[in-house]
């Protein structure tokens, strides 16, 4: 498994905790880059822009990566643009929601 694959994996762990399902599942996740050196910068969103777990969540991606033994450091941008809405998650994420 290569570091992007450990990465997803590690941020299975962090969960929205009102929808009660990952970010990644959630389609939180835009974008991920690494650096040679492990740095790892993560591009997100949450689900409104007024979210009130939105600190809680960040930091929740932040520390799990942290706990990587690649990962150098962790940058967590958070943007809005596009917004997030239900099309930006996976299929394990729909069913969860019972969207399916």
């Amino acid at each position: 498994m290569d570091l992007e694959e450990k990465i997803l994996e590690a941020l299975k762990s962090v969960y929205d905790p009102e929808l009660n399902i990952n970010v990644v599942d959630l389609g939180l996740i835009y974008g991920l880059g690494i650096s040679d050196d492990g740095d790892v910068q993560i591009t997100m969103t949450l689900t409104t822009p007024g979210c009130p777990l939105h600190d809680s969540i960040s930091n929740g991606v932040r520390q799990c990566l942290e706990g990587l033994e690649e990962v150098k450091s962790v940058d967590v941008n958070v943007v809005w643009q596009p917004a997030w809405s239900p099309d930006k998650m996976t299929e394990d994420g729909k069913r969860a929601l019972g969207i399916w």
